[in-house]
């Protein structure tokens, strides 16, 4: 039943000055920078109009806080103690799952179209804005496809389910589902991301493999198969693990629910294979080269979901200071609190604006484009994740006392907030792969010189910065550097392909408070821009 309306004026005193509630919001329609990036690069605004505007309805969005504020329920065993090995969901939960599967969150880039990895990286932005846990299932579920172009016969029987665009959650063994998902299980307690020191093992029996050890981290247990790293004879191989057999459940047993910090929507679990049926991935030994097609492709989605993240938190900071007054003005209208928002939403926009242009790189064609992409997805997710907790931070202070309150979305994304540097190579990792990828794919190094070459001669300020770039590091540094040498490089980087799409006004604020002039270490703490411009780009959060 709807609710009926709120009363205002109360037996004690009267609610005013106060924002009313936002209704049905249009996340598209009311920004206008996704607009800008996602059209240059070149991704379907038509399917992403109908995404956004269906997404950010207030059904949508309460549908996220109750998937967040009732948790995946762990329920090993059924009333006479068989092992059921279940986790259980709300419904709002699934609701979600059914309306990004069904809009081809997972399948789109791997249907033939043009733009489908720039849409695909589009449609996490928002659907981040609105309930990020349930992306975890999706993007595992996208990034598996190329990992299992390593074998026909897998890629045949998997590929057309994971690309159903139909979400079946039933437990069943594959032939009988309609669409399925993908999750993964690498870590181990003794290694973390050190993968080559997993211990469990791969033995063969006839046709598959036997697994037996242990994971650490297994996210979205609930999917129908995993891809996971074993031991065999030839080394640490990568193999597909099916949930289901057509004789019932595989030997997975998960030992526990991590309780985690945020990502409350989604739940992530420890698990054990006894003996566990799977299906070898390529060739033994080449597990990691293998399981990298998934993770280079779920990179691309940590580097898009800190803008979702930090634009969610800033359209609530934004439609807060439009609506609220203080001291006989607007917040919005108080000069300090626009110096806030602005250089927060230079922040936003600049990690939209690489991470959509990392997007085109996906969807591009031939070694540079490759090469391109592992190179600028990396230095997309390292600084688009550092800057994302302070920018939710500075965004709940704008609230003041509400924005700590959980009445507002303010808590769950900053909860959210360092999940994404954590999650597929944590800063530390990503940056000394920057360094790998510089050294061991000089196609790489000239597709950036090329990028950044494109932009030269247009700003002095700029060209003053690269130069000072080249100064400091002629060379790739030393490991002790590398998260210096990635900061300028992505930060340059963004500013090269702010003054390729975005206004003049923005770009050239980007570089006066990036690269230019002196500034403080907090928000707002920059002089000489005009915020207008900036502040403009967030577009009024404009209701449906």
């Amino acid at each position: 039943m709807p609710d009926s309306p709120a009363r205002a004026c109360l037996a004690t005193h009267e609610v005013t000055n106060q924002p009313a509630p936002r209704g049905d919001l249009d996340l598209w329609a009311g920004d206008p920078a996704l607009a800008t990036h996602a059209g240059a690069a070149g991704a379907d605004a038509a399917r992403l109009a109908d995404f956004g505007a269906g997404i950010g309805t207030a059904a949508m969005r309460a549908a996220g806080r109750d998937a967040n504020r009732h948790p995946p329920e762990f329920v090993p065993f059924d009333a006479g103690g068989r092992r059921l090995d279940a986790v259980h969901f709300h419904p709002a939960y699934h609701d979600l799952m059914r309306v990004g599967i069904g809009a081809g969150y997972a399948a789109i880039p791997w249907e033939g179209a043009a733009g489908g990895h720039a849409t695909h990286a589009a449609m996490v932005y928002l659907m981040s804005q609105v309930e990020p846990g349930v992306c975890c299932p999706m993007t595992m579920t996208y990034a598996a496809i190329p990992a299992l172009k390593a074998d026909k016969a897998l890629f045949s029987a998997w590929v057309p389910k994971l690309t159903a665009r139909l979400y079946d959650p039933a437990p069943r063994p594959l032939r009988a589902k309609g669409g399925a998902t993908m999750g993964m299980a690498m870590t181990e307690k003794q290694g973390g991301s050190d993968v080559r020191a997993n211990a469990t093992t791969a033995t063969p029996e006839g046709a598959y493999y036997r697994l037996t050890g242990h994971k650490w981290f297994c996210s979205a247990p609930m999917s129908d198969g995993f891809l996971t790293l074993a031991q065999a004879e030839g080394g640490l191989s990568c193999f597909l693990v099916p949930r289901w057999l057509e004789e019932g459940r595989n030997a997975i047993h998960i030992q526990r629910l991590k309780d985690k910090l945020g990502n409350r929507a989604n739940a992530s679990v420890e698990i054990e294979y006894h003996g566990a049926i799977a299906h070898r991935l390529g060739e033994e030994g080449a597990g990691v080269r293998t399981i990298i097609e998934m993770v280079h492709h779920t990179r691309l989605d940590t580097a898009m979901a800190p803008a979702g993240l930090m634009r969610a938190a800033l359209s609530e900071a934004h439609y807060w200071a439009c609506h609220r007054s203080a001291f006989q003005k607007r917040l919005i209208d108080q000069p300090l609190m626009r110096a806030v928002l602005a250089d927060l939403a230079l922040d936003w926009e600049g990690t939209l604006a690489l991470g959509m242009h990392v997007a085109r790189a996906f969807d591009g064609r031939g070694p540079e484009a490759r090469a391109f992409s592992r190179l600028g997805v990396a230095l997309a997710k390292f600084l688009g994740n550092k800057l994302c907790p302070g920018v939710v931070y500075e965004a709940m202070e704008v609230l003041g006392g509400m924005g700590y309150v959980e009445d507002t979305p303010l808590p769950m994304l900053y909860r959210e907030a360092p999940l994404n540097s954590i999650w597929e190579g944590s800063g530390n990792v990503i940056c000394l792969d920057i360094l790998r990828t510089m050294a061991r794919e000089p196609l790489a190094g000239e597709a950036l010189s090329a990028e950044l070459a494109t932009v030269a001669g247009q700003d002095r300020r700029f060209d003053a910065a690269m130069l000072a770039h080249m100064e400091t590091f002629p060379k790739p540094p030393e490991e002790a550097q590398a998260r210096w040498y990635a900061e300028s490089l992505a930060t340059l980087l963004t500013a090269s392909v702010l003054m390729r799409h975005a206004p003049d006004a923005v770009a050239g604020a980007y570089i006066a408070t990036r690269l230019a002039e002196p500034r403080g270490r907090v928000a707002g703490a920059i002089g000489g821009i005009d915020p207008s411009p900036v502040l403009a780009r967030l577009g009024g959060a404009r209701e449906a």
